[in-house]
């Protein structure tokens, strides 16, 4: 029975980028000077240096993770690294960061907060400088339809600058072995892992470019992410009023990590905790093996395949550690790891800069650097010039939007 135990008591994760996760704290998060309720959501209101009040406001939107926003974290997290918040308090911008009560709720519900956060800026705002709104990863995204749909209901949303930062405008990649691998841990009755609560969350739903069904074993577009599309389409696609700028933790060059086609990622080579499990990296062709899942108790084994799938893994983009995350639980649990491929693509560059689509080879590793700026839904945007984590606040990126924010 102690098998039992390891596999169902194995440890709890998700999958989170770097502003999402906990930081090495202390770091020097300074209190807010307002916090606002919103609905589904909250705000903490960070004034510019030496000033008080509301005065040349940037919102900026967290990015998924399960459960409830922590803005100390996503503020050190922004700060950390390069200074980004710092800076623009410096330059005289009040900064207001935007947290969601559920993290993985739909795209559609959160939009309520960010909507209601921009009309509270402009009510409580200094000065006539028009805003600056726009999230990391799903703050993207969310901040997108909000924008559009403020404007498709003739609401003034004053907003000059939309930014994304390593949004997945065209769809997220999370492998499909390890979207089975979520709902093939045993847990208790009543219970659910929080990696299996994270893959089958509306937001994961409706940013994955494909999405792995629990209940069938599918591989498919999942019907939330066609609907949040539709409604998407609805609104207008993007905002039109504002400029838009997209940034993207990826290259533009078409070269991303060192992830060859159907190499082993991770297996796991102990005894105890899923032993003999594999995950592979994604490979095209059809019938191509992901995954071999094995359980001792209670005792399964299911292999994943999928069919018609582009070389995901190693292609350009933001990375996440996914394989990592996956092998420390593992490690935890008190079994062992052969971890080959830790990190992997998250948000392919022609998704964060809105270029191309990502089923297909070609596109998804196309070289953007060469392409002409005007196939972009964007008026403008930046690739890293080295692949950087999903996310991550380089000093590359941050100077890049800060040259571009209002004066």
């Amino acid at each position: 029975m102690a098998e039992q135990n390891i596999e169902q008591d194995f440890p709890a994760f998700t999958l989170a980028d770097p502003i999402a996760s906990p930081t090495p704290l202390p770091y020097p998060v300074p209190p807010a000077d307002e916090e606002w309720q919103l609905p589904n959501g909250f705000a903490n209101v960070y004034y510019a240096q030496g000033t008080k009040g509301v005065q040349r406001p940037v919102i900026m939107a967290d990015g998924f993770n399960l459960g409830r926003s922590d803005l100390d974290w996503l503020y050190a997290g922004l700060d950390r690294d390069f200074p980004l918040i710092t800076r623009m308090r410096q330059q005289g911008r009040t900064v207001i960061l935007l947290g969601f009560e559920e993290r993985t709720a739909s795209i559609l519900e959160n939009a309520q907060a960010v909507q209601a956060a921009v009309m509270r800026t402009i009510a409580e705002q200094l000065g006539d400088a028009r805003l600056t709104v726009g999230g990391f990863s799903m703050g993207g995204m969310i901040t997108r339809y909000a924008l559009a749909k403020l404007e498709m209901q003739r609401m003034d949303h004053r907003t000059g600058l939309y930014f994304s930062w390593d949004s997945p405008h065209r769809g997220g990649v999370i492998p499909i072995g390890l979207q089975a691998f979520a709902h093939f841990i045993p847990t208790l009755p009543g219970m659910t892992h929080p990696f299996a609560q994270q893959m089958d969350s509306p937001a994961a739903r409706q940013m994955l470019w494909r999405h792995y069904d629990k209940e069938s074993g599918e591989v498919r577009v999942d019907p939330m992410r066609t609907e949040f599309l539709a409604q998407l389409d609805r609104v207008g696609g993007w905002p039109r009023i504002p400029r838009l700028l997209a940034l993207a933790n990826g290259t533009g060059n078409g070269t991303g990590l060192d992830v060859p086609p159907g190499a082993i990622a991770l297996r796991s080579t102990g005894l105890i905790g899923f032993p003999g499990t594999t995950f592979r990296t994604q490979a095209t062709g059809r019938g191509v093996t992901v995954a071999e899942l094995k359980r001792l108790l209670p005792p399964a084994a299911r292999t994943i395949t999928t069919d018609g799938f582009p070389e995901l893994d190693g292609a350009p983009g933001g990375t996440l550690a996914s394989y990592q995350i996956v092998a420390d639980a593992l490690k935890k649990s008190g079994g062992t790891a052969d971890l080959r491929h830790p990190e992997i693509c998250f948000v392919p560059s022609v998704s964060a800069v809105a270029i191309r689509d990502i089923d297909k080879q070609d596109d998804l590793y196309a070289e953007i650097d060469n392409l002409s700026p005007d196939q972009s839904d964007v008026d403008d945007f930046i690739c890293s010039s080295t692949t950087t984590p999903h996310t991550a606040i380089t000093e590359e990126l941050g100077t890049w939007l800060l040259d571009r924010l209002p004066h």
